[in-house]
């Protein structure tokens, strides 16, 4: 069979393919419309991951689980500090079409969108915005995409032809991430600095109503396929709140999750709708009923799981795994994971994507792993013993060539209290402690701690005498006090 030939029929068979699913795009899972019929897996279908640190796309056949490649998009460090560098930095944020045409992947350090046609992998359009954005989700109607830009206040409007921004809609400062009701009626722009929720009438982008957050810090919102509950996650608090998606958008509840809770998404299944939330300090996804909210489950699946998204069938969830660099592959019949496949730096936001490839066999404008499939992970241990043995903090060091990102997303410590992420000389912590990040607790005592340097040729040192080991240590940089974390053996 010639390659021209060939084509022809994969063509023939995604239009019918398409054809057969009617004219709805969403396949009857979120974000769509549960009235839209499934897709099922096949290999035509993509789930792509955007990586912080290396700054790249993965992408991924969920047929057999396997790595096609990543799009890089920048470059890791200190190559991205140069005053001439005009690649992306903190590939982070992730929405697509209603049409699988074109991605949309927002850059946090470079104040970008970046446009990709999901049939080529190759960039079509970038758009620079304001400062710090977040999240960028297209409309329903395919027309507009909508970009929280988390460092200031308002929602930056943008022309899904013409990539150029076409108006603002202001907020309160911080809005952290927004999405749209199945039917494009409502925006719903959860905050991540202001305990504060947003309704937005899309049509005339106005603000018709609030809803009240227990915490300022919302990363993430989702909205249920029926139309009726929207669920925003509080990072910080570590709780899931839900509201009435349609007037008067009334909270319905409050569930408590657990330290670090990320993403929240959905899966229609025979049994019912489930919502899948990721809880990053506990290496967890939890599964809640839609109906009575109950949990049904708690599936390890590594460490700090992030994003979430389900196939167009609801048959598996896919997750991002932050500190593993990999996507976890859930069941949602039997809520266990069937695969992990090995992805690019600190996965963030992921998007699972129907029908995105017309030509399966096609890897153009892909490249290998590289550099980004380099990290070393460690974990800490309290010094007392405490949490049954089960080490509190994980931490990956991502290999950047000559230098690492650390990062720590710690556990088990008092909220709202100052420590210290240090070198100590020695394993069990004593002795003089070299401060490498300060941070603060949140009010369920965790947080992410980043850092950068020669850490592993430090810690990774075979001889006793030039290693030396992480701990956490309360107080602050410049008096640190007795470590309470130390470095797992």
């Amino acid at each position: 069979m010639t390659t021209s030939r060939s084509n022809m029929i994969k063509s023939i068979f995604l239009a019918a393919t398409m054809l057969a699913t009617g004219s709805a795009a969403w396949a009857g899972q979120a974000p769509g419309a549960l009235s839209a019929p499934d897709i099922p897996i096949s290999h035509h279908d993509r789930v792509y991951a955007a990586e912080q640190f290396s700054n790249t796309v993965s992408v991924t056949d969920p047929v057999d689980n396997k790595l096609l490649g990543v799009i890089r998009l920048g470059d890791p460090q200190p190559g991205n500090f140069s005053p001439l560098y005009k690649g992306q930095v903190l590939v982070h944020g992730m929405g697509f079409s209603p049409d699988h045409r074109t991605l949309a992947v927002v850059s946090i350090g470079s104040n970008s969108v970046t446009f990709i046609d999901t049939a080529t992998n190759a960039v079509k359009h970038t758009t620079y915005v304001g400062r710090s954005p977040h999240e960028a989700f297209y409309t329903p109607d395919g027309k507009e995409v909508w970009v929280t830009v988390r460092g200031e206040n308002y929602i930056s409007v943008i022309d899904a032809k013409s990539f150029a921004e076409k108006s603002r809609i202001t907020t309160p400062n911080g809005p952290g991430m927004q999405i749209f009701s199945p039917d494009g009626k409502y925006g719903y722009i959860c905050s991540s600095f202001n305990p504060e929720t947003d309704v937005v009438a899309v049509a005339e982008h106005k603000i018709i109503a609030t809803v009240k957050q227990e915490s300022p810090f919302c990363p993430n919102i989702a909205a249920t396929p029926d139309g009726n509950q929207v669920w925003f996650t509080l990072k910080d608090v570590g709780r899931i709140q839900v509201f009435d998606a349609k007037p008067p958008f009334n909270l319905i509840k409050t569930i408590n999750t657990g330290p670090i809770t990320n993403h929240v998404n959905f899966a229609h299944t025979a049994k019912g709708t489930f919502a899948y939330v990721t809880v990053g300090g506990l290496n967890l996804v939890k599964v809640f009923r839609t109906d009575d909210f109950s949990q049904v489950a708690a599936i390890p699946v590594g460490n700090l799981p992030h994003g979430v998204w389900p196939s167009g069938d609801g048959t598996r969830i896919y997750v991002g795994l932050e500190n593993a660099d990999a996507l976890a592959a859930i069941d949602t019949a039997t809520n266990s994971v069937v695969a992990n496949v090995p992805v690019g730096q600190a996965p963030q936001a992921i998007a699972y994507v129907p029908n995105a490839a017309p030509n399966p066999d096609d890897r153009q404008n892909l490249q290998a792993l590289g550099v980004a499939g380099q990290v070393a992970h460690l974990s800490l241990t309290s010094k007392d013993g405490a949490r049954d043995g089960k080490a509190p903090t994980s931490v990956s060091l991502f290999d950047q060539g000559l230098i690492q990102i650390l990062q720590a997303s710690v556990t088990g410590l008092q909220p709202k209290q100052k420590y210290v992420l240090a070198l100590a000389e020695r394993g069990d912590g004593t002795g003089p402690l070299q401060p490498l990040a300060a941070f603060m607790t949140n009010p369920a005592g965790s947080a992410i701690v980043n850092a950068a340097g020669p850490i592993r040729q430090i810690v990774d040192q075979p001889t006793a005498a030039a290693k030396r080991y992480l701990v956490i240590a309360a107080g602050d940089a410049a008096m640190p006090g007795e470590a309470v974390q130390i470095e797992a053996q």
